[in-house]
């Protein structure tokens, strides 16, 4: 493909990026007034980062000020509307929305230890503060996020408000105006609660990581790595998408950026080798979601299911580990076994990257992420090991040319760190406002109850149910939203049978990243198919057959926990990755249809019916899926040489 073909794939990511991505959808202000944005954005990070190693502070006030530069930005950076006069320079609203939003948290910031004296009783100043704050929220909400999540913290306002006039179980003694500003704006249940808590506290310190990750290189490094290690077996540039994907995605948390970055690389090189647009389209959006799973650098969302959880991260990090993998081989296998079926081969030895040279150029970019692992599991707090990790990123690029920040990349790292993070922390502003009305009226047991009432108390129809409502929630809001709206009024109900909390919150957190690539509003696939040109259904189709094991990996560490290393037992928990992952292979046979041949409908079933037997934990349907497995795979192997036979026998006959 040449320049041009390359310049036109650039454009297409770009478009589809402002379209279904939320940073990508930022104004581009140049001149003095984008000198201002930057100026706020660098000095939100310079916060972060004195108050993570240098500063102690106050931990609700910490909240006020990162709240008061998010609203700000958000305003600054994202229009009002589509109107091509809006894209590039605020308007004079914008600049007043800005100013009154950034008023509202300083207030509370400022009246801190007064709310307090009185105990957190309002004031008619108060509630005018607190109005104009939560109003605004929803309308930077709307700018930065879409409509979908304003409007359904809209509805639990509501239900707030009108719970005396609700029938059966909904209904409640209702709550007045005031108590909500009190509960949603004065208190810490609201838009200043957990969610935004972990935004402040963490989320922010770990994009601000990615960023400098990304501004010394070391996208380019897992990149050629990738290249370099896959590029030349068969289907390689599908295997490089998974790997490079994979990595990449673990360092921007979102999987939507993630393919409009990798894909417009990725994709038109599987498609080089003979790999159908539709198809590597389905490849890169799969891999991509599948970096927000994927420890040691999760997606946001892990981070708020830690503090859920009061767990140090380094316990979800490491629970996630053996999911990960089952996830990432699953749609290994799935592209090596197209590749065999379509004959595709890799790349020629001549275009592979010399992994010597990478690693001489760039692997000691490598040691901030060694360091940040190595802290955590030392008991260091994220904070303070991600305070490090960013230090040490920046100190290292400086050791070869190649990679090496000067005073132009450090700013503007620091600036695209702040831009990253402002929608996240509007985004779990305002979920704070479902969680603290789900606090407020105990509507969290009720829907737990209700679905504990369809499924008759039994697990698998709970898991399901779970599963729907995760990917019902997740069509259009970001990972970690989709995740906390989730975990609060789902999650309970797996509880509620027993399962451990960790289990629970896991399985919510899969579905709601897997919504990414679940039709029918699957936005990582329609933003690769836009990049292949292909019809996004299809995509979202093939996506969804390519990531059938991360639809299944959740159920099955829900029946065998010891996937998430949660118990002791060495024998057990090998038994049951090696069933594991014999259950992912025989599920990727039976979705591409192909073992050293193509396969009958019939095999596949068969095939399909033995994976799930392999992955469900127990000796008994072990030993069943086995024996279906290696009783097709003989057959297969016993007609092909028959065939063979046949064949030979012919041409002898004839000669």
């Amino acid at each position: 493909m040449g320049e041009k073909g390359n310049q036109e794939e650039k454009q297409i990511a770009d478009e589809l990026a402002k379209e279904y991505d939320n940073t990508s959808r930022m104004r581009s202000s140049k001149g003095k007034v984008g000198t201002i944005i930057a100026i706020i954005a660098i000095a939100w990070s310079i916060f972060h980062m004195l108050t993570a190693g240098i500063i102690t502070m106050n931990v609700m006030q910490h909240r006020y000020i990162h709240f008061a530069f998010a609203m700000v930005l958000v305003f600054l950076l994202y229009p009002a509307t589509k109107n091509k006069s809006n894209q590039v320079i605020p308007s004079w609203l914008d600049w007043t929305f800005a100013i009154l939003a950034g008023a509202g948290a300083v207030y509370v910031y400022i009246m801190y230890e007064s709310i307090v004296q009185r105990g957190l009783k309002v004031t008619d100043i108060d509630i005018l503060m607190g109005t104009l704050t939560i109003v605004l929220l929803f309308e930077a909400a709307r700018r930065s996020i879409g409509y979908q999540l304003p409007v359904l913290s809209l509805l639990f306002l509501g239900y707030a408000l009108l719970g005396p006039y609700l029938p059966g179980v909904f209904g409640h003694r209702g709550f007045s105006f005031s108590t909500l500003i009190e509960r949603m704006y004065i208190g810490n249940d609201g838009i200043f609660g957990v969610a935004l808590g972990v935004s402040a506290a963490y989320v922010f310190l770990f994009i601000l990581f990615g960023a400098f990750l990304n501004g010394s290189g070391m996208s380019t490094l897992f990149t050629n790595m990738a290249i370099g290690v896959a590029g030349h077996r068969s289907g390689g540039p599908a295997k490089v998408a998974i790997l490079g994907s994979g990595s990449l995605g673990m360092i921007n948390g979102s999987a939507i950026a993630n393919v409009a970055t990798t894909g417009v690389f990725s994709i038109p090189l599987m498609k080089k080798v003979g790999y159908k647009g539709k198809f590597a389209a389905g490849v890169e959006a799969v891999a991509s979601t599948g970096g927000q799973i994927t420890p040691p650098i999760m997606g946001s969302a892990a981070f708020v299911m830690a503090e859920f959880l009061g767990m140090p991260y380094k316990y979800v990090m490491i629970a996630a580990i053996i999911p990960a993998i089952l996830y990432f081989i699953s749609l290994w296998f799935m592209v090596h076994l197209e590749a065999k079926r379509n004959g595709l081969k890799g790349l020629e030895k001549d275009q592979l990257p010399s992994i010597k040279k990478e690693l001489k150029q760039r692997g000691h970019l490598v040691i901030p992420i060694i360091l940040l692992l190595v802290m955590l599991f030392a008991d260091y707090t994220p904070i303070y090991a991600a305070f490090w990790a960013i230090i040490a990123t920046y100190a290292v690029s400086m050791l070869r040319k190649e990679t090496r920040m000067d005073l132009k990349t450090l700013l503007k790292t620091l600036e695209e760190g702040a831009k990253g993070a402002a929608f996240i922390a509007v985004a779990t502003a305002i979920v704070g406002i479902i969680v603290g009305i789900v606090s407020l009226t105990g509507i969290g047991l009720q829907l737990a109850n209700i679905v504990l009432s369809i499924s008759q108390g039994y697990l698998l129809p709970t898991l399901i149910l779970t599963m729907i409502a995760c990917i019902v929630l997740g069509m259009g809001l970001p990972t970690t939203a989709a995740y906390i709206v989730a975990a609060i009024v789902a999650a309970p109900a797996i509880t509620q049978l027993g399962i451990d909390p960790i289990v629970a919150h896991m399985f919510v957190i899969y579905f709601a990243s897997l919504s990414n690539i679940t039709p029918p509003v699957a936005l990582a696939s329609y933003t690769g198919a836009g990049i292949s040109g292909s019809n996004p259904t299809e995509v979202s189709w093939i996506a969804l057959r390519l990531g059938a094991a991360g639809f299944l990996v959740p159920f099955i560490f829900t029946y065998s926990p010891v996937l998430l290393l949660q118990s002791n037992g060495i024998f057990s928990l090998i038994l049951a990755f090696l069933t594991a992952v014999i259950g992912v292979y025989s599920l990727s046979i039976s979705m591409i249809g192909y073992w050293k041949e193509r396969i009958s409908t019939l095999f596949r079933g068969v095939i399909f019916i033995s994976s799930l037997l392999l992955m469900y934990s127990g000796w008994i349907t072990d030993v069943i899926g086995i024996v279906l497995l290696l009783g097709v795979l003989f057959k297969i192997n016993l007609d092909m040489k028959n065939k063979n036979k046949f064949t030979k026998n012919d041409a002898e006959y004839v000669n």
